[in-house]
């Protein structure tokens, strides 16, 4: 099968397209005949080698953590899915690799895709779905009439998250640059921060939730206009001591990565709110519990721009370099 592998860590260069051997399907395994993927952040960061102490993969890799397919082969285990069936899925992070195209998965990962979409809006949402479910329903516990603040929420993951958060019943803030302050008013956000022209730590006070996806700076902020007993969940900043737990790793790892958050949860120790650090994981229940939201157009994909998959390289560089106006990069191999 065609592929798209990481050779070596680094940047641009260490990869490359490859004919690699179709995948084995065990016995709890769909095999699904990619139709589209989507390119997300976490795939520059494995790339370059930035999350290999944590996320060790044997070289080469293909990359990729976002499919919408048809199921080709089942494993002789498998009881939810058939061969014809449209799915989608972000994979178990130790077996990615979407950019190619056949992959093998778990088949408690996968999901029957959503009716009303089509196969690259599909493959637009899934990581970034799961990512606002399991912050705002799983550790938030958002609740109607709670504030939640949304970072970037023109971004693949904002547009999402200010959608979820209005299905919750939440009052939204989000920030955006001058040019998607629209967008993301048509999106659900109650009150946007034009980040260009505002500071949002100056306007906004007593928020329940935060959603952070810049960190640095930006999360030290977001701390600050939260209430007591608020919760900050990010997706960019230090990693805690709960995910060196999830990840299984080892002592001398999980001393280094408790050393990293330690700055970060002392400052919301003093302020009174907590940080916590979301490392999403797959899960084929949740995005059946998505899918009613997007059938009734509670949720709905905003994709920037379509690949043919001989150029996923090309979307690669697209996302790296800021180019995408507006939420998902997909490549397609239709």
């Amino acid at each position: 099968m065609r592929a798209f592998t990481v050779e070596k860590y680094g940047d641009a260069t260490g990869m490359r397209a490859a004919e690699m051997p179709d995948p084995q399907v065990g016995a709890d395994d769909v095999l699904v005949k990619i139709h589209a993927a989507s390119v997300n952040p976490l795939d520059m960061k494995i790339r370059n080698g930035d999350l290999k102490a944590i996320l060790p993969y044997r070289l080469p890799l293909v990359l990729g953590n976002d499919l919408a397919g048809t199921v080709v082969r089942v494993g002789s285990s498998v009881d939810r899915f058939a061969v014809g069936d449209e799915v989608w899925a972000r994979p178990d992070k130790d077996r990615i690799g979407t950019f190619a195209e056949l992959l093998a998965v778990h088949q408690d990962v996968l999901a029957p895709k959503p009716a009303t979409l089509t196969m690259t809006e599909a493959a637009s949402l899934p990581l970034v779905a799961l990512t606002a479910w399991q912050a705002l329903v799983e550790r938030a516990n958002v609740q109607p009439g709670q504030k939640v603040l949304v970072h970037a929420g023109a971004g693949g993951l904002g547009s999402i998250t200010i959608q979820l958060a209005k299905a919750l019943g939440a009052h939204v803030a989000t920030t955006a640059s001058t040019a998607k302050v629209g967008l993301v008013k048509e999106l659900g956000a109650d009150e946007v921060i034009d980040y260009r022209t505002q500071n949002f730590e100056e306007i906004l006070d007593g928020y329940d939730v935060v959603l952070d996806s810049l960190g640095g700076e930006n999360l030290a902020k977001s701390l600050r206009i939260l209430k007591p007993g608020g919760l900050a969940i990010s997706v960019a900043g230090p990693p805690d001591p709960a995910t060196a737990r999830e990840l299984g790793s080892n002592p001398v790892l999980r001393l280094a990565i408790t050393a990293l958050s330690a700055k970060t949860r002392r400052q919301a120790k003093r302020l009174g709110v907590t940080y916590s650090f979301l490392f999403m994981k797959a899960s084929g229940d949740q995005l059946r519990e998505l899918t009613p939201l997007i059938d009734t157009g509670k949720i709905r994909p905003v994709v920037d721009t379509v690949f043919p998959f001989d150029d996923t390289l090309h979307a690669m560089e697209y996302v790296e370099k800021g180019r995408a106006k507006a939420g998902k990069v997909v490549v397609s191999m239709t």
